[in-house]
């Protein structure tokens, strides 16, 4: 059981690690995309194109903040079976 539980913990760890790795992309979405081009430009190496990366980032915080949340209660929820049951 400990071996499984193991695996589990393992998987997780690396679809967070995959979740929060970047690509070259400007935007996620239509309304975002919109935003960063009308604020790069031209792509000057200014501080307005840092705003695609900055918007990028926010983006995956965004995104990964519920199912870290979603985790963690199914975890403690897990645990708590645990010890009722065993």
């Amino acid at each position: 059981m400990k071996l499984r539980m193991k695996r589990i913990v393992l998987s997780l760890v690396v679809a967070f690690v995959m979740v929060l790795a970047t690509t070259d992309a400007y935007s996620q979405c239509a309304m975002c995309r919109a935003t960063v081009e009308s604020n790069v430009g031209t792509g000057s190496p200014e501080p307005e194109s840092e705003v695609g990366s900055g918007l990028n980032t926010g983006i995956l915080y965004l995104m990964a903040i519920p199912y870290l949340l979603v985790g963690t209660v199914g975890f403690l929820w897990y645990k708590s079976n645990k010890r009722k049951n065993g």
